[in-house]
């Protein structure tokens, strides 16, 4: 086994520190903002940004999921808070003279998500339309006399029957789908009429000229067919008629209309089993042909913007880096625009001038908003200031040869100092998906413990196992029909490689990680046990064969992950899946076993954690604890839920990974102590005599 370790750069050596410095804790998380929605006006004078504001509870705050501030820059000055206040505020976009700036947003009174706009001048927000269903995406046609958007329609043909208790509903049946619709905005009564339905529309984008929209659909509102069945379709705004529609092979991305209105670009799979949608195309407006651009890149892309009508920019993920990367209408790459070596990018924008700007992060900062300048990038914003009082732990690229000869990349956090003579105890984190990946920025969230974790003495370790993007479609499809086969050993060999470098400490490893990292953390407490002495498992997968039946993408599964049906191979498929399930190996697990779920999950059903819970309860004694969050699904969105998983998370590896610590040793309390924390009176429940 062979690995490299890129040079150790500490991050804290980026910013210039102050002479009293700490570590991060859990308590910062909260303070964390992201820079998001970013758009430029069309005379390139103004940007507008939305930043991401978490909940303090420990700050007072109450609790509920993240606000989104509205941040405006003009003629190159500094941002200013244009918009704040709880809530979120979503869809930016300037209208068509810049004066004002138009967002989505729900407030007091409001029956649905609405329109607002906000004068460029100042002042209060108004609404600019309310209609009875939220409203989705949208346009502005560019006179700006008429709104398209995108909602469902009101049904009451049965809510009397509701509202007497009649609540029973078919499952998957009986969806409301999203059509096209429009509005004049110069009549105060004009009523919205349908412009395209028959489809559930999850996107669009208006021509330039405003002379047809271009959406993304879908047969049906179901996820399964959003990801794997969703179609581009050209239609005319005058007269509601679909005048063309790209038959794209495989899954659906991001799209823009070129500046001229002939051309389409999009992001795109190669393929029906292509497990992403990060490959660069190209179609013509007038009759939906389409073109691949790019082909066997070891990248993949993750955001386009049309610099003029024949030239595309691109966001490209090449492992864990990021590039700027302007290609042709024929995929000849032209141009690669220079950013700082230590920034993600993350999103792109241009404006009217053929301005670019973009967020990105980096290993010393979250999400922030640059801007490309006479070949070089500027940081524009600075949300997180709060940091100039951390010492952050050092973060780089280890890269490593698994067990097959293949080359696999990771990043490493490590706390600051010497390593122990047995080396750090340490924290495996594993990304959802598959198809995902870890980039070289910013690592710390309430569910990856990176900084916070280095802060309590923990290397952190974020593996770019085989199924990863980032590295080209056939790394993506490497782990198609051999579920937790080849990928997860990708895990062990990590580890090894980094016990051999004298970084770690194998007896003292831990593993975690949501989604498809929870069903890698739920395999490594089982068949895995002899390697991880502690698993996190959240909304994870214990069941391949009971997933398939109560996920919402079981098409997705079987068409870019498993490539077969359970019953297929004269039913022996089942028997193979079953095998590929952490219930399967359950009676063998020594691993103290943490397993949390959103209550309301519908991509992974709770039944999945509570399947391994119960067949570890029964079949073994090792440690295991099910934590189930209310009005949470796939991940948790609100303040209390998120450090409530961040507190067990980091408890339960320090109860299983501490020097003298035992497989055996039994689970700490349930009861988190946050009344202290909280400021609140802790009340004690009185035992009652029988």
């Amino acid at each position: 086994m062979t690995y490299r370790l890129a040079t150790l750069v500490s991050v804290a050596a980026l910013a210039t520190l102050p002479a009293i410095a700490r570590p991060m804790e859990i308590e910062d998380v909260s303070k964390i903002q992201n820079a998001g929605n970013l758009t430029v006006s069309n005379d390139g004078t103004a940007v507008a940004y939305t930043v991401s504001v978490q909940r303090d509870l420990l700050a007072g705050d109450k609790d509920g999921s993240a606000d989104s501030h509205v941040y405006v820059m003009r003629d190159g000055g500094d941002p200013i808070l244009f918009i704040g206040g709880e809530g979120p505020k979503s869809n930016l976009q300037f209208s068509p003279t810049g004066d004002a700036l138009h967002f989505r947003s729900k407030r007091d009174g409001d029956k649905a998500v609405s329109l607002y706009a906000i004068s460029m001048s100042g002042g209060e927000a108004r609404k600019v339309f309310e209609h009875e269903k939220p409203i989705g995406d949208y346009a502005i046609s560019p006179d700006g006399g008429t709104l398209y958007f995108l909602a469902t329609e009101k049904d009451e043909s049965d809510e009397a029957l509701r509202e007497k208790g009649f609540k029973a509903y078919a499952y998957e049946e009986n969806v409301d789908m999203a059509s096209v619709w429009r509005v004049s905005l110069g009549d105060e009564d004009a009523k919205a009429e349908k412009l395209f339905e028959g489809v559930d529309v999850n996107a669009l984008e208006l021509a330039p000229d405003g002379s047809f929209l271009v959406i993304s659909a879908a047969p049906t509102p179901h996820v399964d067919d959003l990801l794997m069945k969703s179609r581009l379709h050209v239609i005319d705004t005058a007269t509601g008629e679909e005048t063309a529609s790209v038959d794209n092979p495989g899954k659906l991305g991001s799209f823009r209309i070129s500046p001229d209105g002939e051309s389409i670009a999009f992001m795109g799979g190669t393929d029906i089993h292509d497990t992403s949608d990060g490959v660069l195309m190209v179609a013509k407006v007038s009759d939906g042909s389409f073109r691949q651009l790019t082909f066997d890149a070891e990248q993949h892309i993750q955001d386009i913007e049309w610099l003029d009508n024949s030239l595309i920019l691109t966001n490209a993920h090449r492992g864990v880096e990021s590039a700027m990367v302007a290609y042709n209408t024929r995929g000849k790459e032209i141009h690669t625009f220079l950013t700082p070596d230590d920034i993600v990018v993350r999103n792109v924008e241009v404006g009217g001038y053929g301005d670019v700007y973009f967020t990105a992060d980096s290993p010393a900062h979250p999400r922030e908003v640059f801007k490309q300048d006479q070949g070089q990038s500027f940081k524009l914003s600075n949300h997180n200031a709060w940091l100039d009082e951390i010492t952050l732990a050092e973060q780089t690229t280890f890269v490593y040869k698994a067990r097959d000869g293949r080359e696999i990349e990771g990043l490493l956090i490590t706390p600051n100092g010497d390593a122990p003579e047995l080396g750090w105890p340490m924290i495996v984190t594993v990304h959802g998906g598959p198809e995902a990946h870890y980039s070289d920025g910013w690592l710390t969230a309430y569910s990856m413990a990176g900084q916070f974790g280095a802060g309590d003495g923990y290397a952190v370790f974020y593996p770019n196992y085989r199924g990863s993007t980032g590295r080209g479609v056939a790394f993506a499809k490497e782990h198609q029909n051999d579920y937790a086969g080849a990928e997860f050993n990708d895990l062990v060999d990590g580890v090894e490689a980094l016990t051999a470098s004298g970084f770690v400490d194998e007896a003292r490893v831990g593993i975690t990680g949501g989604s498809y990292g929870g069903y890698a953390s739920m395999w490594g407490a089982t068949a895995l046990t002899e390697h991880f002495a502690a698993s996190v498992a959240f909304v994870g997968i214990s069941n391949q064969i009971s997933k398939f039946g109560t996920s919402d993408i079981p098409n997705e599964m079987y068409l870019v992950h498993s490539l077969k049906w359970p019953w297929d191979d004269n039913d022996g498929h089942w028997m193979e899946l079953l095998k590929r399930s952490p219930l399967f190996h359950a009676g063998k697990s020594t691993t103290p076993t943490l397993i949390m779920h959103g209550e309301e999950d519908t991509r992974v059903h709770p039944s999945q954690s509570m399947e391994l819970y119960r067949s570890m309860k029964v079949r073994t004694d090792t440690p295991v604890r099910l934590v189930f969050y209310p009005g949470e699904g796939h991940g948790n969105r609100k303040a209390a839920a998120r450090l409530d998983y961040s507190y067990r998370l980091m408890r339960w590896m320090d109860t299983y990974l501490g020097v003298d610590a035992s497989r055996d040793d039994p689970m700490p309390e349930f009861d988190l102590g946050l009344e202290e924390k909280l400021g609140m009176k802790k009340i004690k429940k009185e035992k009652t005599e029988e």
